[in-house]
């Protein structure tokens, strides 16, 4: 008998409906893609189906980006799933903010979806491996 692989689950959470849609295209080939488009909307998929992978804006209404790292990292559980911001800001506070909450990787849009499908592939690989599971949320800091 043939064994079938359960396609892993991404997050993708922006408030931007056409972001969705591209990421939802480019992954869902590949992976079983469940979208949020806020914050709050996020918290509640992310308890629901404890994702393999969360894809992050930061700049969203109410709920921001690092808003749900915070809630996220009080669990010890959702903590060990990686969190890849993909988000507009290019700047070095952006990024070294999105180090301090534990981020598995960062991607500025527009992106390159060879680049962004790696960036997934290599944070799964790390989970799976248990590479990181020690400091993934304990190098928070309240930026």
């Amino acid at each position: 008998m043939e064994k079938i692989e359960k396609k892993e689950i991404i997050l993708v959470v922006d408030d931007s409906p056409a972001n969705l849609q591209l990421c939802n295209g480019l992954l869902s080939v590949e992976y079983n893609v469940r979208l949020a488009k806020s914050g709050e909307m996020a918290l509640k998929v992310i308890a629901k189906l404890k994702p393999d992978i969360i894809l992050l804006d930061i700049e969203m209404p109410g709920m921001s980006g690092f808003d749900v790292m915070k809630e996220i990292s009080k669990d010890m559980e959702l903590r060990k799933i990686p969190v890849v911001f993909v988000t507009s800001y290019a700047t070095g506070e952006y990024l070294s903010d999105a180090v301090n909450y534990g981020a598995a990787n960062y991607v500025v849009k527009p992106f390159e979806s060879d680049a962004l499908r790696a960036k997934i592939r290599n944070a799964l690989k790390k989970r799976k491996t248990g590479i990181n599971d020690e400091i993934s949320f304990p190098l928070y800091v309240n930026p």
